[in-house]
């Protein structure tokens, strides 16, 4: 079971680069979502946590900006609805494993016939990050688990509490923005989700 840590976007480079370093042992990848920085920024934060602080570079992975991506030979890209298609970055960037955003069981057949590697589902519970909008919740992401082959990440509002009923669910993992990187001790909450996903 996978553990996948996403940035906030409300952090400045120190403190994402800071804590990305403390809490890479216990994580399976980092997601690099930062809607505001230009290209020669994230390039700069993979440089900072695989240069300087030794952060593999197989852990990472850059939201949306597929040249910084191949540029910098992460991991991978997480794919949104406004990124480039899927079926395009596979084409043009075949080593690359490429994570696609979904949010129904359509969206996840398609991103799987277009060459998505794995998808990420949500958000599964009331969040304060999307107050507005209605969870998916379990029973849906039961359905997305079902309809796919590809590994479904499950994200939004999860906590070590409800870690085990997304993985009863049919998830491979999840993902975690704030419990962690807002957290007040983000080396103890994500000890705390390992535990939870490995116990």
């Amino acid at each position: 079971m996978v553990l996948h840590v996403v940035s906030t976007g409300r952090q400045s480079i120190e403190e994402f680069v800071g804590i990305s370093t403390r809490i890479h042992p216990y994580v399976d990848t980092i997601h690099i979502r930062e809607k505001h920085r230009s290209a020669k920024e994230i390039a700069g934060i993979i440089d900072r946590l695989t240069i300087e602080q030794q952060v593999p570079r197989q852990k990472i992975i850059v939201n949306d900006r597929v040249d910084v991506a191949f540029a910098k030979q992460t991991k991978g890209v997480q794919l949104a609805h406004h990124s480039l298609d899927v079926r395009t970055v596979r084409y043009m960037f075949p080593k690359l494993e490429i994570g696609c955003s979904v949010h129904s069981p359509d969206e996840a057949v398609n991103a799987e016939r277009n060459g998505a590697s794995y998808l990420i589902y949500g958000h599964i519970f009331e969040t304060n990050s999307k107050p507005d909008l209605t969870p998916h919740g379990i029973v849906n992401l039961e359905t997305v688990c079902e309809t796919s082959k590809l590994p479904v990440i499950a994200i939004g509002g999860i906590r070590p509490d409800n870690v085990k009923e997304v993985l009863n669910a049919g998830a491979s993992g999840i993902a975690v923005m704030s419990g962690v990187f807002e957290a007040k001790d983000p080396l103890r909450a994500v000890q705390n989700y390992y535990s939870a996903l490995h116990s």
